[in-house]
């Protein structure tokens, strides 16, 4: 059901000193305490307003609530221009309250979907000035954010991201920068990200794909030792359903029923052959342990690992330590993978938790993921990078 509150998508006019253009944007990523999302924060508009977005990836538009933004700056993107057209703009509209940023005449529209409250809310596509704090880094779609960027400086399409467990992470937005990539180039492995062909937005037109990132995992290791699972969860059919993508939003990975239960007990048998006791589950976990018997190392818990195979020789992404296990209270620890249903749309979603503490880069030229897998086993972070 569509909302019809007030919403902007937005085009943004870029401001960042030319001085640091050449790094692009950097932005810094924070971890709600409470709902385990992570955000980042932006200046927008002439008066400047502190705007915290969710960072997911899976998103189509740059958006957020307008209901007491002001700026004199905004304008309205008129529908039927080539700017709207760009966007996919969905017919016109106009308001019938007092005129304002997000309630404007004559405007090309949107929907986009909000995950946590299960809604498409009805938006005006609009322009105004975002700015780079202090005009310094902080230590898709053709309206992407990272696309606006590349475009604003010249840059090649590619963004970083790197979610932190505590402290601050980065958005890089037009490639990393050289003392990151110096300090985890050795560490980086790469692999193509696929197309999925059918649209996972929950409002789309027939031949649209979908624009989320999606990788091609073709198995999956617990403690050095494959599942037994069917080919067939690993590859997205004809009508959209199955394959690997990556989501900033989804707390902890969720896999296909099918999946999740030989992952589950393949781990527990291999935590068992470590001296690890199993305890009883805690929701919404399936395989838990005792605290107590889980030795720790730099990295965060000593746990079997679990990879995740990708194309090529020797390339997989091994999950491990804190990114395998969370520990949901002080006696216990559970595998942070939650049981996906029998019918979910992709087999695997690669949740938030897997990505702490992992470097990722997606490179839109090339149609490459480069990722560190966790930089805790270097004795790194995405604070400290």
């Amino acid at each position: 059901m569509a909302s019809s509150r007030c919403a902007i998508l937005f085009f943004l006019a870029i401001l960042i000193s030319a001085s640091n253009a050449q790094n692009g944007l950097i932005l810094p990523i924070r971890k709600d305490a409470k709902t385990y999302q992570f955000y980042t924060t932006v200046e927008l508009g002439s008066n400047r307003a502190a705007i915290t977005p969710i960072i997911d990836l899976g998103a189509q538009y740059s958006w957020f609530q307008c209901d007491n933004y002001v700026s004199s700056t905004y304008s309205a993107i008129p529908c039927r221009s080539r700017t709207c057209e760009i966007a996919k703009g969905i017919g016109c509209v106009s308001c019938n309250g007092p005129l304002r940023p997000g309630c404007t005449n004559d405007t090309c529209p949107s929907f986009a979907f909000n995950p946590f409250q299960g809604v498409v809310v009805s938006e005006f596509f609009g322009v105004d000035t975002l700015y780079a704090k202090n005009q310094q880094p902080v230590p898709e779609t053709e309206i992407s954010l990272h696309k606006q960027v590349a475009n604003k400086f010249n840059l090649p399409d590619r963004f970083s991201v790197c979610l932190p467990s505590s402290g601050l992470g980065k958005l890089s937005i037009g490639g990393p920068s050289s003392s990151t990539l110096s300090t985890i180039s050795k560490s980086l492995k790469a692999t193509p990200l696929i197309v999925n062909p059918v649209s996972t937005a929950p409002s789309y037109a027939v031949g649209d794909p979908s624009d989320e990132y999606f990788i091609d995992v073709k198995s999956i290791r617990v403690g050095g030792e494959t599942l037994s699972v069917k080919n067939s969860y690993f590859s997205i059919d004809k009508d959209g359903v199955g394959g690997t993508k990556i989501s900033t939003i989804q707390n902890f990975t969720a896999v296909h029923n099918s999946i999740y239960k030989p992952l589950a007990r393949a781990f527990t048998k291999a935590a068992a052959d470590m001296k690890i006791r199993s305890v009883a589950a805690v929701e919404p976990f399936r395989a838990c342990f005792s605290s107590d018997s889980i030795s720790r190392t730099p990295a965060g818990p000593s746990v079997p690992t679990v990879d995740l195979v990708l194309p090529g020789n020797d390339i997989y992404w091994r999950i491990s330590g804190a990114n395998a296990v969370v520990e949901v209270n002080q006696r216990t620890t559970c595998l942070a993978f939650v049981d996906g249903g029998s019918n979910p749309r992709t087999s695997v979603v690669i949740g938030a938790h897997q990505l702490e503490d992992n470097f990722l880069e997606f490179d839109l030229v090339s149609s490459q993921l480069k990722f560190s897998s966790s930089l805790l086993v270097q004795n790194q972070s995405c604070s400290r990078l």
